[in-house]
């Protein structure tokens, strides 16, 4: 495995794994709370990471006792510009969440502990959410007086329900993991000395599958969810798929009764 960022203990880390990329919030201190200067590293992160080919799964995961506080309040307020924000007329934070939602290779949230405000939309924006039984999230915008950006709470009623989005973003309501679990904002709930297990044994099946078929799939789920299906992009695809090398591969290896190499 490597590292690197090691020396700036404030900025996101990035450790490789074999075909396992794992981005790490590093603010324990703060309870991971991202700040404006994050966001250029993460957009750049996830930019690389997609890029490479040997990557085949991304792990999103924060250090110490909390997943994320959320972004910064006072960056929120101030709405200062940064490199990501030019990239969209929507607001900085918003637009790497939805970056991360639209990535490539499949992602999965490592819930280490609590989420709380925006980073429950970046958890949301994850293929998967494995959590640990003591975790715990809660939406404040209505406490704050903030009206959420309006790519997050379409992604609260796609992955959540009208009633489950009404009533976390309108009550701010803390609710615990059983209760994740049982909305479907988590995939899954293990005690917290089993959470690299599952999370490892989730990876590797998802790194083990065919990754451009992945990729197409990933792309015409989030376009269902969102009610903007590209349907020539989406037939094309499925077309370009069963003439593709993985589908032979994979037709392969199953005759062969052994695991395919994609």
């Amino acid at each position: 495995m490597t590292s690197e960022n090691a020396a700036t203990a404030s900025a996101p880390l990035l450790e490789l794994d074999g075909a396992r990329a794992t981005i790490r919030l590093n603010r324990p201190k703060h309870l991971n709370r991202l700040q404006a200067d994050d966001l250029d590293v993460l957009m750049n992160l996830f930019d690389r990471i997609e890029a490479d080919p040997a990557i085949r799964v991304l792990v999103l995961t924060g250090t110490g006792r909390a997943f994320s506080a959320g972004y910064d309040l006072n960056s929120v307020a101030e709405r200062a510009v940064s490199t990501v924000e030019q990239r969209s007329a929507g607001s900085a934070f918003e637009v790497v969440v939805n970056r991360l939602e639209d990535i490539g290779l499949p992602t999965i949230c490592r819930l280490n502990g609590g989420v709380y405000g925006g980073s429950t939309d970046l958890a949301l924006a994850c293929d998967f959410r494995i959590g640990v039984d003591a975790c715990e999230m809660f939406m404040p915008a209505a406490r704050l007086g903030l009206h959420y950006y309006k790519s997050g709470i379409a992604r609260y009623v796609a992955r959540l329900g009208v009633d489950n989005a009404k009533r976390l973003f309108l009550t701010a309501e803390r609710i615990g993991a059983a209760e994740m679990l049982r909305i479907g904002y988590l995939t899954a709930v293990v005690p917290a000395e089993a959470l690299d297990e599952e999370v490892g044994r989730l990876a590797g099946i998802l790194a083990a599958n065919a990754p451009a078929a992945m990729r197409g799939m990933k792309q015409t789920i989030n376009e269902f969810s969102r009610g903007k299906l590209d349907e020539e992009a989406a037939d094309r695809r499925h077309r370009e798929s069963m003439r593709g090398d993985e589908i032979k591969e994979g037709i392969k290896a199953f005759s062969e009764k052994r695991p395919p190499k994609f």
